[in-house]
């Protein structure tokens, strides 16, 4: 392993996290729009405001991280990506904005009708950011983004049928993960009747998104025949732990296993996302730009595998901290 596939794989690390836990925080947002009216979708909101309120902020440190390693350790790719794949990327940064501003505000204002207004922006925007993320990630995946500036088209590189299906998946990802979550959190609280409500969401979100990863194996075929080679053939390993991990969490929360189907649910997304790795390496922006091509100076990968060695001893035992820390019911944290 060269020092370039060492500081991309601990940037797939990065993304894997971000993935998990903003996947999850957006997920709560598409609950928190699907939660019905006002009164009646009350329960539901103030459960999900309490699961995210301590820790959504911190989730986008991942992103962060992913962004700052991508340019820094290789630009070429960065350069490509950025400039051909500037409008979903644009919008997924506002739909973030808008989120997080309306999460806050919502509770802030007196007025009602400000604050259904500030909820259906924080909702709508759950909704719609992973989606542009998704999207985004399609583009790259079915070779789209060619090296250069600018030199895909930035139109159709994220308007496809590999990017809507990216899209879709992530959508529907980030809410089944979400409903998981807080099935656990409602069971911790002592509200069974909530957490049966999220635990038939999560049962059904399951099966939608199953729907899509189906079809969407006929859609790689027709649309991203690299891809669906890589996936089928170096990735198929990772895609097969993955459909496990997949059907060990629905029998989970068939048996009300909340935190261990946490984390099948979150082992099943995970190995997605490395089997995508794995079958595109060793290229960055398949089909052209490989690892190697795109990496910086040998002493920029070794100053920057270095600098997240330090980075992580620093920051990785103050996030745990945090999760762990809201992760205890909120009688155990007031206590604390």
């Amino acid at each position: 392993m060269t020092a370039a596939d060492a500081v991309l794989a601990v940037m797939f690390v990065g993304l894997t996290a971000y993935a998990l836990f903003a996947g999850a925080d957006f997920g709560a947002g598409v609950w928190d729009l699907l939660a019905g009216g006002t009164r009646r979708g009350r329960q539901q909101r103030d459960q999900i405001e309490h699961s995210l309120a301590p820790v959504w902020e911190a989730n986008h440190v991942w992103l962060i991280f992913v962004l700052v390693v991508l340019w820094t350790g290789f630009p070429p790719a960065f350069a490509a990506i950025a400039s051909t794949l500037y409008i979903p990327l644009t919008l997924a940064a506002l739909g973030m904005i808008a989120r997080g501003s309306a999460f806050a505000f919502r509770k802030t204002v007196p007025s009602l009708s400000v604050q259904r207004f500030f909820g259906a922006a924080f909702a709508f925007s759950s909704f719609v950011t992973p989606f542009f993320l998704g999207a985004v990630v399609g583009g790259i995946a079915s070779g789209r983004v060619p090296p250069g500036i600018a030199a895909g088209n930035v139109v159709t590189s994220w308007i496809n049928p590999t990017s809507a299906l990216g899209g879709a998946l992530a959508v529907g990802v980030c809410a089944y993960l979400a409903a998981v979550l807080l099935c656990a959190d409602a069971e911790r609280e002592v509200s069974p009747e909530l957490a049966g409500r999220f635990r038939t969401r999560a049962l059904i979100t399951a099966i939608v998104v199953g729907v899509i990863a189906a079809v969407g194996i006929l859609v790689l075929r027709s649309d991203a025949p690299e891809l669906f080679d890589g996936l089928t053939h170096r990735g198929l390993p990772l895609m097969i732990v993955s459909a496990l991990a997949g059907v060990a969490s629905i029998l989970l929360l068939v048996r009300r296993k909340y935190g261990w189907s946490r984390i099948t649910s979150a082992l099943a997304v995970t190995a997605v996302l490395w089997g995508w790795a794995v079958a595109q390496y060793p290229y960055i922006l398949p089909p052209s730009m490989t690892i190697t091509q795109a990496a910086a100076g040998r002493a920029t990968q070794t100053t920057m595998l270095v600098s997240l060695l330090i980075g992580s001893v620093l920051l990785l035992p103050a996030l745990v901290f945090l999760y762990t820390l809201f992760q205890r019911s909120h009688h155990d944290r007031t206590a604390v």
